[in-house]
């Protein structure tokens, strides 16, 4: 697959003529390329974005919803070819991608064409005065989204979409690490009619083309999704320009069992969130503390439950985890269950690269399980992002607290408990922007997504996100 950047309506090679290998995870081999592009295809895309935004932000919210509305339809009906592509690319199973992945970046667009129609501002009459003051809600103009490799079509809709809708332009950068889905949304945004220069894909590194991105001084705002190291120096860079920053960053999430609990939905539920998309979700819940006197049972039970997991080719119906992402990205995590020893830690289960037939050199690894006595540890300080977690016991709701705090990162907890008043007060005292109780990633779109502490700075999803893409004017009338 030869990718392309998408500008203006039209599909461009890099103008430098540069390229950067695109792999397979699954086999571990080069399947295509993607253009390197530098400053001057950031530039020629925001020319186009300055050119059409005029036009593009005078269209009615209607006309706004009947386009997305159909790039949602568009997306539905390339569902097996888009899942396919991003099992190719990201190395998730296609089972995952078709029934997740792909039908939510389908919802991404069709929520955002219905909520523009009901954004709606406030008035205030100032009695006595004989005046009222109302607000407007402006586009930004040009904006930037840059999103991840773990969710690739569903983060860069969850950006692009709201954007769209309240009637900006956009400078999109996927990760050149997972292009593909993007690549072929390109396609389906100039099917559906999506006026020329309005999305704009540049394709590349982010040290690079994600870099000219965030420091353009015509680029009014900045949605990123991406590791908390790479939003600090993205903030570093945006702060000076005054631009507006929406980062969702790392997360390092608490898991918060207690004897109390449903056990029998706790258990399947406790597996998926712990090694869903090979425990590449920034919500997965990697730090799994239970009460003592469920401990014993509760680990025997999850091993035998890891166990069971079938680690194999994304094609293969048969699969529940499929392959990491790359190759560095496998290093990275083998490095971290390398260490568990060294810090304090009992390896429980997996922890070994899997060797799958026909795919011996894709980057698979079993799903893992570590003992820890103590939260201070790297493996639980740290963001892994792969199939890992670590379990600990605990004796009080205090210490489960503390425990659960006791982290730089805020991101999501899930909580399991069938203690109503339990449940409302570490709700309110756990320091994260989510908080799941006996559940995980129940998502509605209407909801803010977001972080606190070092997982990040704003709120994505429903009416927070079309507050963020549009500028607040206050008009003030004296009659």
């Amino acid at each position: 697959m030869t990718i392309q950047n998408y500008i203006n309506g039209e599909f461009l090679d890099p103008i430098s003529g540069e390229w950067l290998d695109n792999y397979e995870p699954a086999v571990g081999e080069i399947y295509g390329k993607i253009p390197n592009s530098s400053e001057d295809d950031v530039a020629l895309g925001v020319d186009a974005a300055e050119k059409a935004f005029s036009h593009w932000s005078s269209t009615s919210q209607q006309e706004r919803s009947k386009i997305l509305a159909t790039i949602a339809d568009l997306i539905e009906a390339s569902l097996d070819e888009l899942a396919k592509a991003e099992s190719k690319d990201n190395g998730k199973p296609v089972s995952l991608a078709k029934s997740v992945d792909i039908p939510r970046a389908a919802s991404n667009f069709r929520f955002f064409s219905q909520a523009i129609t009901q954004f709606s501002s406030e008035s205030h009459e100032s009695t006595g005065q004989n005046a009222i003051n109302f607000t407007l809600r402006k586009p930004l103009g040009v904006v930037g989204c840059i999103s991840p490799w773990n969710l690739p079509l569903y983060l860069f809709t969850w950006k692009i979409a709201p954007a769209l809708a309240a009637g900006n332009c956009v400078i999109a950068k996927p990760s050149e690490v997972t292009p593909a889905t993007a690549f072929l949304l390109s396609k389906i945004c100039a099917k559906a009619g999506l006026p020329k220069g309005v999305l704009n894909v540049v394709h590349g590194l982010g040290q690079t083309a994600g870099q000219t991105i965030v420091a353009h001084p015509s680029i009014k705002a900045i949605s990123f999704t991406g590791g908390t190291a790479t939003g600090a120096a993205i903030a570093k860079t945006a702060a000076p320009l005054f631009k507006k920053l929406s980062l969702e960053l790392g997360g390092k999430n608490p898991n918060i069992i207690f004897a109390d609990c449903d056990y029998d939905k706790m258990l399947p539920t406790t597996l998926k969130s712990s090694f869903a998309n090979q425990g590449q979700i920034c919500l997965c819940g990697s730090r799994i503390f239970i009460e003592r006197p469920l401990y014993e049972k509760f680990k025997v039970d999850f091993i035998t439950k890891v166990k069971q997991l079938v680690v194999g080719h994304p094609e293969d119906t048969t699969t529940d985890l499929g392959a990491l992402v790359s190759k560095e990205h496998l290093e990275k995590v083998q490095g971290y269950i390398d260490k568990a020893e060294k810090e304090g830690g009992k390896l429980l289960t997996g922890g070994k690269k899997v060797n799958v037939h026909k795919a011996e050199n894709g980057y698979y690894l079993e799903p893992t399980i570590i003992e820890v006595t103590s939260n201070a540890c790297v493996l639980n300080q740290e963001e892994i992002f792969g199939p890992v977690v670590t379990i600990m016991p605990f004796d009080t709701e205090e210490e489960a607290l503390a425990l659960a705090n006791d982290s730089r990162y805020g991101l999501s907890a899930t909580l399991w408990t069938n203690d109503l008043n339990r449940s409302m007060r570490l709700s309110s005292a756990i320091e994260a922007g989510i908080v799941w109780v006996n559940t995980w990633m129940m998502r509605d779109l209407r909801t803010p997504f977001g972080g606190m502490k070092d997982s990040g700075v704003g709120r994505e999803g429903g009416l927070e996100a079309l507050r963020f893409f549009t500028e607040p004017k206050n008009v003030c009338i004296s009659y």
